[in-house]
């Protein structure tokens, strides 16, 4: 048996992180698991070196952090507040991979649910760094394969 007790699922709105929410909602239910739920707010780029005061850059990155608490706040069911305990977290970006790592490093996440443009399935394994397997499952596993 696999004990997962956070799952984190970081979202930038899109149909196939709608879609991870979905698988996230359900492994969290099926395991008890707290659901995690984030977004990085890209930061705004000026092209060309424009010259731009700091207070409207300020402004804008500010606008994209209440419109990302909006969405965020949308895709948060009420049967996710009852029943999951949801942490939602919009955090400002340096680089969106480097923020979903340290969160998940900050929170001990257990599973990463993330959705993906790609047109193929993937499931990726971290070296053993705590032991999801529950003893007993861990168990009867080595005895099935000693017969």
């Amino acid at each position: 048996m696999i004990a997962l007790k956070t799952i984190l699922v970081p979202t930038d709105f899109s149909e196939p992180s709608r879609q991870a929410l979905e698988y996230g909602r359900h492994f969290a239910r099926q395991f008890r698991a707290r659901l995690h739920v984030l977004h990085t707010v890209e930061n705004v780029m000026i092209p060309g070196g424009a010259e731009v005061p700091v207070a409207a850059i300020q402004q804008v990155e500010q606008g994209l952090e209440a419109v990302a608490i909006r969405q965020m706040k949308e895709s948060i069911t009420a049967d996710d507040r009852a029943m999951l305990d949801p942490v939602t977290v919009v955090r400002g970006a340096r680089a969106a991979a480097i923020d979903i790592v340290e969160y998940a490093l900050e929170h001990e996440i257990d599973l990463i649910v993330m959705g993906t443009h790609g047109r193929g399935a993937v499931l990726t394994v971290h070296a053993v760094e705590r032991d999801f397997l529950q003893p007993d499952a861990m168990e009867a596993a080595a005895s099935v394969r000693a017969t």
